[in-house]
């Protein structure tokens, strides 16, 4: 599964997104809403769209855009579906994942645990994946187990 992961984390640094109208925002920020709102969850929202809970601060310094971050995660679908599973931790440089996991990234510590739901803006877009739609709203839960 770790290498399906690189091969999208590539694929998405390399390919250009759609650029989503007004209408587009507004509607995915509203699904996300409902989606929160059903099962009791109050989230902050960044300007870029990202809805964030850190659920532990964990300890140390912020992690940086340059560094190696070594985290586990659990992607789901709005509907609750499971996308992928990574009970092992995975390493990867902030600066080649994906706009939601950057942007998160940087408001966390080593040993920080983070719960987030990204618009496809910050996920991958319009591009459709194995096992990802295109468009396709993304749940993270994420736990970052060190940093280099």
């Amino acid at each position: 599964m770790k290498k399906i992961v690189l091969l999208l984390l590539v694929l998405v640094s390399i390919t250009a997104c759609r650029t989503y109208s007004e209408d587009d925002k507004q509607s995915f920020d509203a699904q996300i809403k409902t989606y929160l709102k059903k099962k009791g969850i109050e989230c902050e929202r960044s300007e870029s769209g990202l809805y964030y809970k850190i659920i532990e601060e964990g300890e140390g310094e912020y992690i940086k855009f340059t560094d190696v971050v070594s985290f586990t995660y659990k992607g789901e679908f709005l509907d609750g579906e499971v996308f992928d599973n990574e009970k092992k931790p995975v390493d990867f440089m902030v600066k080649d994942l994906i706009g939601a996991w950057k942007e998160i990234m940087l408001e966390l510590k080593p040993g920080a645990k983070a719960f987030l739901v990204a618009p496809p803006s910050l996920g991958y877009g319009d591009r459709q994946l194995d096992d990802i739609p295109a468009n396709s709203i993304l749940v993270f839960n994420m736990e970052v187990v060190g940093v280099k």
